[in-house]
């Protein structure tokens, strides 16, 4: 459902209408830290030249999902958030990028209290919010944009394990193998994530990690986590930093923790940087980004709608 017809409805239940709230008023909610891995290769993290970029020989298929919300309405002090997640695979067999699989969700998030009052809605899921806390409009908006989150990965993983029970296809998923037990495991599965807010070393490891030059990886490491599968995980460069940020260009891959990771680890980051987005990519993250998770988002924000 459209978010104004949503709000229409609300307001038709005597909920007070409303919109996103002012940019700036929630401070920071991404927090920067460092979990140390553990080296699988090397004592110290080295860089290696993984060659020039090598297209995947067989049908390649990628991963990624959207999200968009919006706070429709107050119920007394507490915020009602409508949201869409959505999630997609593409499958290229040659040149051609071709929609396989697709799933949409659309969501009414708010305390129990808020979501009593709301009328219910076809096709419209309630989610509720904590509420063991005081009423807090930032606080409760924060946390619906995290169970916003939570729903798209939740609906990127049903939807990658849906294409896995129809294809044994290479797949490069936008984010961490490690959300899922099933993917982690996967020989045929690799993760590519742009975020760097958690960084796996420290001291002359972390600069030589973050300091990689154009199309050389770093040493392979088994990320630290207490809640995610183990994978195998490594840096790699796309574009060349010197002169920019010192995270541009800069993704970390995930594999299977296998020794078949290992052996072909070169061979998966030549994969990689035959997929990087072309330059003139109208995205602001294009230094990070593969020309087929780019298709994917493009698809799914064009079948959204912008209401």
């Amino acid at each position: 459902m459209p978010f104004n017809d949503l709000r229409r409805a609300l307001v038709a239940a005597g909920i007070e209408p409303a919109t996103t709230r002012p940019p700036g008023s929630q401070g920071r909610s991404d927090a920067a830290a460092t979990r140390p891995a553990r080296l699988v290769q090397d004592a110290e993290v080295q860089w290696t030249d993984v060659g020039g970029a090598e297209t995947c020989p067989e049908p390649l298929a990628f991963l990624d999902g959207v999200q968009r919300h919006q706070v429709v309405g107050y119920a007394g002090s507490s915020p009602l958030v409508a949201a869409t997640v959505a999630a997609a695979v593409r499958e290229r067999r040659g040149r051609v990028l071709a929609t396989v699989l697709e799933a949409r969700e659309q969501l009414l998030l708010g305390r129990p209290a808020a979501l009593a009052v709301a009328p219910p809605i076809d096709g419209v899921r309630q989610v509720e919010l904590p509420d063991h806390e005081p009423e807090h409009p930032i606080r409760d908006l924060d946390a619906a944009v995290g169970a916003v989150d939570d729903a798209r990965s939740a609906l990127e993983v049903a939807t990658g394990d849906g294409y896995r029970r129809r294809s044994d296809n290479w797949v490069i998923i936008d984010g961490s193998l490690a959300e899922s037990a099933l993917w982690a495991a996967d020989a045929r599965m690799l993760g590519v994530s742009k975020s760097h807010a958690t960084l796996p070393f420290e001291g002359p490891d972390l600069e030589r990690y973050l300091r990689l030059p154009l199309g050389h990886r770093s040493s392979v490491f088994q990320p630290a986590s207490r809640r995610f599968a183990p994978v195998y995980a490594w840096g790699l460069r796309l574009w060349q930093w010197s002169g920019r940020d010192i995270l541009f260009g800069l993704v970390r891959v995930e594999a299977a923790p296998t020794d078949e990771t290992l052996a072909r680890v070169d061979q998966y980051s030549r994969w990689i940087l035959a997929e990087r987005a072309p330059v003139s990519a109208p995205d602001a993250r294009w230094d990070r980004l593969l020309y087929g998770i780019h298709s994917v988002e493009e698809y799914l924000r064009a079948t959204l709608g912008t209401r």
